[in-house]
């Protein structure tokens, strides 16, 4: 089990500092909307400061454009790029990245998709040049027929979120954090796979910060990898598993999880919808459900879980804390927020 180090977190800061977008971060009002529930002193105003950081304004929408840049500059930098580029299964955030990244290098991209993939996913791969294969009916074929390109051609095969390289590029995103808001106490992020929440936890951890992990209650990899104590397999099945839908947390984010300051917090679908609408109506913030995630956890929305075996209470930020939601992405029609 790879631990990551706030090392690798430092080293890919440095390499990526030139490709990314430093990401913005925005303080919020919290009188009657998003972090006003749950909380509050005498007057019934919260008595914290919250901030987001607009990470979907990264290269590709979302925050894995670190990741996939600085998977390949190292790869670059061991002189271990091959000629045949890199391939990925992804239709999503991360198979984007791949292509951006790969593009901006001059490296080809061979990105695998099942048939089922909606046209625009298609296109915009092919708008960032990728070469892109559809295979099967299910994302388990089209990461099979990767994994044969990958051993036919010698491709750099990558991954959506297990791999360190991948992690410590979305770390990154806390020493830029930092740098808007130097006394942050929380950092609260989405988790899918754990790629973006184990490069933060690892620097989170070496600045004293507390990270809250946020999932769906109906799509908790980390969450039950924490109760078995070990990555399992869960069911997906939440409005926001387009970007959070892995059945299995990293074992990367599984190690992170189980150091100090960590939280591991379940909301509702119907909480995360309500968070992405009030994002929206509020700050003119479109983002997808994969954002709105993390935010509907400060908003007090946390209810404990239907069925599920993984209680977590709310997270309600202390008087005085200072609190980073990351928006990680935006990938997804901006009319579903005004449904």
């Amino acid at each position: 089990m790879h631990h990551l180090s706030y090392g690798d977190v430092k080293t890919a800061a440095d390499r990526v500092a030139t490709g990314v977008r430093p990401v913005a971060v925005a303080r919020a009002d919290i009188g009657a909307g998003v972090g006003a529930a749950g909380t509050g002193g005498a007057s019934g105003a919260p008595d914290f400061e919250l901030f987001f950081a607009l990470e979907f304004m990264q290269h590709t929408g979302s925050f894995k454009a670190r990741g996939a840049l600085n998977f390949l500059l190292a790869h670059r930098e061991r002189e271990e790029l091959p000629a045949a580029g890199v391939t990925l299964a992804s239709g999503g955030n991360a198979g984007l990245a791949c292509a951006w990244a790969a593009r901006g290098l001059d490296v080809p991209a061979t990105v695998f998709l099942p048939e089922t993939a909606p046209q625009v996913k298609v296109e915009r791969l092919r708008a960032y040049g990728a070469d892109v294969r559809l295979v099967g009916t299910e994302y388990a074929d089209a990461a099979t027929a990767c994994e044969a390109f990958a051993a036919d051609t010698g491709a750099l095969a990558s991954h959506a979120y297990d791999h360190p390289l991948i992690a410590a590029g979305a770390g990154t995103l806390v020493e830029e954090i930092r740098a808007h808001v130097p006394l942050v106490d929380t950092v609260v992020v989405s988790v899918g796979g754990g790629g973006l929440f184990a490069g933060v936890a690892a620097a989170a951890q070496h600045h004293g910060i507390r990270v809250v992990a946020v999932e769906p209650e109906r799509c908790r990899a980390l969450n039950a990898a924490l109760e078995a104590g070990r990555v399992v397999d869960v069911p997906v099945d939440s409005v926001a598993a387009d970007s959070l839908g892995a059945r299995r947390a990293s074992s990367m984010a599984l190690a992170a999880a189980g150091t100090r300051n960590v939280r591991s917090v379940l909301v509702g679908d119907e909480a995360v919808v309500s968070a992405r609408r009030e994002l929206w109506e509020r700050y003119r913030l479109a983002v997808e459900n994969g954002a709105a995630t993390a935010v509907s956890a400060v908003r007090g929305a946390v209810a404990a879980p239907d069925g599920a075996d993984g209680q977590s209470a709310p997270y309600v930020p202390s008087p005085g804390e200072r609190v980073v939601v990351v928006l990680c992405g935006a990938n997804a029609d901006p009319a579903e927020t005004a449904r």
